[in-house]
């Protein structure tokens, strides 16, 4: 499958959910990692969408199987439908969730109310903002060490 077929996908299967907005928040995401010009993922990734989305350990969609049981929420259980397609079109040319901003590396969904902080956990990310059911980081100044 293509990288943009693939993106879609992702997007469907991370943000279904969340809607037009989740889902442009959770592409934008993608795309931050992409563009970043310092730290793991411009240093692992170099700018390319498959190896953003490919990263081992990233995308719970990505896994076919989380903490030893099967995640048949995945990328290759799921079709992309057009709104998922549109989607990853403006994602990749540009367009930015003005609300996840142009400097979010990370979210997650914490099925809880409140939203964690660090995020990820090594204290490389700090709590941005919340859109929907997903907590949205940005990276801290030890993000660049990585």
């Amino acid at each position: 499958m293509d990288t943009r077929e693939l993106f879609a996908r992702l997007i469907r299967c991370e943000a279904e959910g969340e809607g037009d907005s989740g889902m442009r928040a959770v592409a934008t995401v993608a795309m931050n990692r992409v563009r970043v010009p310092y730290g793991e993922y411009f240093t692992v990734c170099r700018g390319d969408l498959r190896r953003v989305i490919e990263q081992m350990c990233q995308f719970s969609c990505y896994k076919s199987v989380i903490s030893g049981a099967p995640n048949y929420q995945n990328v290759w259980a799921i079709s992309p439908r057009g709104i998922d397609y549109q989607i990853a079109d403006w994602a990749m040319n540009g367009g930015i969730h003005t609300g996840a901003g142009s400097l979010s590396l990370w979210y997650m969904n914490p099925f809880q109310p409140q939203c964690p902080d660090p995020f990820p956990y090594n204290g490389t990310g700090y709590w941005f903002t919340r859109i929907n059911q997903h907590c949205f980081y940005n990276p801290t100044n030890a993000y660049a060490q990585t």
